[in-house]
């Protein structure tokens, strides 16, 4: 963990912090990056929002919830040719 001091400054109709290089770099961000803010009296918390990796996902699953079929009805379409049943 690294501390450095920093200037809000005027931008457009809003505030801006600038972050420098290794400070980016540290955070682990780039431009882009998806950031989640936190704000309270006296304070700003900045933390960056990684993207769910596949095993996440996969962990948060429900079949209860997101299984079964898409499609109930019966094939439709190029499905229905390909299987003779047009």
């Amino acid at each position: 963990m690294s501390t450095s001091a920093a200037q809000i400054r005027a931008w457009g109709n809003g505030l801006a912090l600038r972050l420098t290089k290794p400070m980016a770099k540290t955070a682990g961000v780039t431009e882009g990056s998806s950031v989640r803010v936190t704000v309270k009296p006296g304070r700003i918390i900045i933390e960056t929002e990684a993207e769910p990796t596949l095993d996440q996902m996969l962990a948060a699953f429900d079949p209860k919830k997101h299984g079964g079929e898409v499609m109930a009805g019966g094939a439709a379409g190029v499905e229905a040719f390909a299987h003779g049943d047009a």
